[in-house]
């Protein structure tokens, strides 16, 4: 499978997080495409004190992939290290016999879906003499057998407490040439071929108009600007949110492909999303910056190809508003750089209820929001507060794709929009 990105990038963004990693580990919950807290690790929960404390049970007779027995001291440890990786919706994790407790000073209604996300997948720390490969277990369908640079080889899991996956071997391989990715999957081209590729959306239309077989997930992700410098001024901020010209960048960049938007959740969740204009204003936004020279800034993107093409058509953008920057090249598997003063990041919509899809897409904007349970003005309102700040700018919502090809089987995406290989199956093998 080719995929966008190093396969096992984790820095708690579900979007860039690598796809090995919910193959190799599980979570205490699980989401179906339509959003529903499914059990996972955890079998059941109940909440206490108005949400503020939640105790999960966890499942009987599973085991780490190294056969270590999943404990509740282990999750606890596990959760505790995610929130050294990202900014954690509780404050206390504690083990009470075979279950989990989390306590919080603010109420987390929507903790169970929450848990679910690939931040808080439970892993335990496998010791290895490769320290340059992530030596992790964890109790999911396929381990991890070797990794290098751009390159992840998993193995079925045989005593995987969900049953042992179809597929004997996975090898994830970060994106090898810039474009022509669907020539990859012509079995005829030998061990060069692969059964999947992950599609950039300017080259979405293109398969589809080559009749490939594409599967397209309907978890849709935000890209958006995010402003990093706190010391520019709020009308500097304000003036970059009118800077910015969404409807070219769905034209040229994405071939017209996702939705132009300026609200952190899409118009299928929220219902409101009409009521954030996403009209540019150039005018606005030079009278904003009132004559003022403002500090170079520096942008970086965060992925390549089309990603990376508009992180260079903003630029232009700003620069017509009177800003000067500079693009900055993102790292391998396109980390974004230390200190940069704006990050076009790519964020997932999780499907589900507007209170946890506002309430993860904040948390992955480093807030620490409370969104008042089903009241869709209030839960307006937060983001509407937030949004008026400018110090994150949503331009599209886009899709997730895959192309696939003719031998795979039974082929489903997860809520997060990647392939669910742990129940697919290959041509010609047993």
């Amino acid at each position: 499978m080719e995929v966008e990105g190093d396969p096992l990038q984790r820095d708690g963004s579900q979007r860039t997080m690598g796809a090995a990693w919910p193959l190799i580990l599980d979570g205490l919950t699980r989401l179906d495409v339509q959003g529903n807290v499914l059990p996972s690790l955890a079998v059941r929960w109940i909440s206490e004190n108005n949400d503020h404390r939640w105790q999960f049970w966890l499942r009987r007779g599973v085991s780490f992939q190294d056969g270590q027995p999943l404990t509740a001291l282990s999750v606890a440890t596990s959760l505790t290290e995610s929130c050294h990786i990202k900014t954690c919706p509780w404050t206390g994790v504690h083990v009470v016999g075979l279950s989990i407790v989390f306590t919080s000073d603010a109420s987390i209604p929507d903790l169970p879906a929450l848990l679910a996300g690939n931040a808080f997948l439970i892993q335990q720390a496998a010791e290895g003499d490769n320290q340059e490969a992530p030596q992790v277990v964890g109790t999911g369908p396929y381990r991890l057998k070797t990794a290098s640079s751009g390159s992840v080889k998993l193995e079925a899991n045989d005593d995987c407490w969900q049953g042992r996956p179809f597929i004997d071997t996975i090898e994830l391989v970060t994106r090898r040439t810039p474009t022509g990715q669907p020539t990859e999957l012509d079995p005829a081209r030998g061990p060069n071929s692969v059964d999947i590729v992950e599609l950039r959306v300017a080259d979405l239309r293109q398969a589809i108009q080559k009749r490939l077989s594409v599967a397209i997930s309907p978890a849709e992700t935000l890209l958006a600007l995010e402003v990093k410098d706190a010391s520019l001024s709020p009308p500097l901020r304000a003036a970059i949110a009118m800077a910015v010209d969404r409807a070219a960048l769905h034209q040229v960049i994405f071939q017209k492909q996702g939705e132009i938007t300026a609200s952190l959740l899409p118009a299928s969740i929220s219902g409101y999303s009409f009521l954030f204009s996403t009209d540019r204003d150039l005018s606005h936004a030079q009278a904003l910056r009132g004559g003022v020279t403002p500090p170079s800034l520096t942008l970086a993107a965060e992925g390549a190809g089309s990603i990376q093409l508009a992180a260079e058509r903003l630029a232009l953008n700003l620069r017509d508003a009177g800003f000067v920057v500079k693009v900055v090249t993102p790292a391998f598997g396109g980390r974004v750089p230390p200190g940069v003063d704006l990050v076009l990041r790519q964020l997932p919509a999780t499907p589900g209820e507007p209170m946890t899809a506002l309430d993860g897409m904040l948390r992955l904007l480093g807030q620490t929001p409370t969104v008042p349970i089903q009241d869709p003005a209030a839960i307006y309102n937060v983001e509407r507060d937030f949004l008026n700040q400018h110090t994150a700018i949503p331009l599209l919502f886009l899709p997730r794709a895959w192309a696939v090809g003719s031998r795979v089987r039974d082929l489903h995406l997860t809520a997060y929009g990647i392939p669910d290989l742990a129940n697919a199956s290959i041509k010609g093998t047993p």
